[in-house]
């Protein structure tokens, strides 16, 4: 399958951003030896296409997620909602993801359940289901399927683990973790984002999320820590804040990289002594992690 092309505008939307191919944050990084066959990465939140990829294998919860009921009481069973419409459409986009060699039945339901078209924008609505990013404003894209998947694949989340998201978006990454967990907390620092996202997570039903505007860098620390941490955006280095978070025994996927360069998707992994190492699995390209909501001042 050869990379999907996109119009101009949405590449130039999407942004390039670079590579580091080793931590900077005291992180020893080793590349996985199972390198894709091109380093050239496709364009924001977006993987190599799969022959290369084969080669290498309602309102916004701010600040609040879902009420936990008091102690010594069970939670209210969850079970994410259930959407007819497309269906057609999501099937041919499970098709394509597993096209790159992703055969994780869970993974890949969780993404057949999810509306796609319901996260992107409108006038994009015909092109939800195509493997690529979309912009959805402020400079910022929905990821491409294929990465959500695979992202979401390399958390390992088991039933109950407590997730946190640096990058919101348009929620669609969000809405994906819920078929995992019901403890899903996003953050989002651009904040009609936030907002939008919020209510659009909610609107569909997707209400154990917790949502809240701010600076990602710096984590969720009275929330921690996270047994799964996943980054949508690109930094030149982990941020140590996020490291502190993350629990003994868990996980974290970032895209590693300054602007204008290749980056590496990179698996954090801390041990039960606490120990960090981290491998790289594919070339990519993301915006970049924001420090400054856009919208103010």
């Amino acid at each position: 399958m050869s990379r999907p092309r996109w119009p101009p505008s949405v590449l130039l939307v999407a942004g390039i951003v670079a590579a580091v191919f080793a931590f900077a944050g005291g992180c020893g990084a080793a590349e996985d030896p199972a390198k894709p066959a091109s380093d050239e990465p496709a364009q924001d939140g977006a993987a190599p296409p799969p022959d290369q990829a084969n080669a290498a294998a309602a309102d916004a919860q701010t600040d609040k997620p879902a009420e936990k009921p008091p102690e010594g009481q069970a939670e209210k069973p969850w079970a994410p909602p259930a959407f007819t419409e497309r269906r057609a459409e999501r099937d041919r986009m499970v098709r394509q993801i597993q096209a790159y060699g992703l055969t994780e039945k869970p993974v890949l339901e969780a993404m057949r359940s999810v509306p796609r078209h319901e996260f992107v924008p409108e006038a994009l609505s015909r092109q939800a289901y195509d493997d690529g990013p979309l912009p959805i404003g402020y400079g910022q894209t929905i990821s491409q399927p294929y990465i959500v998947a695979e992202m979401t694949r390399q958390l390992g989340l088991e039933a109950g683990a407590k997730v946190l998201e640096i990058g919101t978006g348009s929620g669609y990454q969000a809405a994906v973790l819920t078929h995992f967990t019901r403890n899903v907390y996003t953050m989002e620092i651009v904040g009609p984002l936030a907002e939008a996202a919020g209510k659009r997570l909610r609107r569909l039903g997707y209400d154990v999320v917790a949502v809240r505007h701010g600076d990602g860098y710096e984590g969720w620390p009275e929330k921690g820590p996270f047994d799964a941490i996943i980054v949508t955006c690109a930094t030149g280095q982990i941020p140590p804040p996020l490291i502190k978070q993350l629990k003994a025994g868990g996980r974290m996927v970032i895209p590693v990289g300054g602007p204008f360069s290749i980056q590496r998707l990179m698996l954090v992994v801390k041990d039960e002594a606490g120990d960090v190492s981290s491998r790289s699995l594919m070339a990519v390209q993301f915006v970049p992690l924001l420090r400054r909501d856009p919208t103010r001042d």
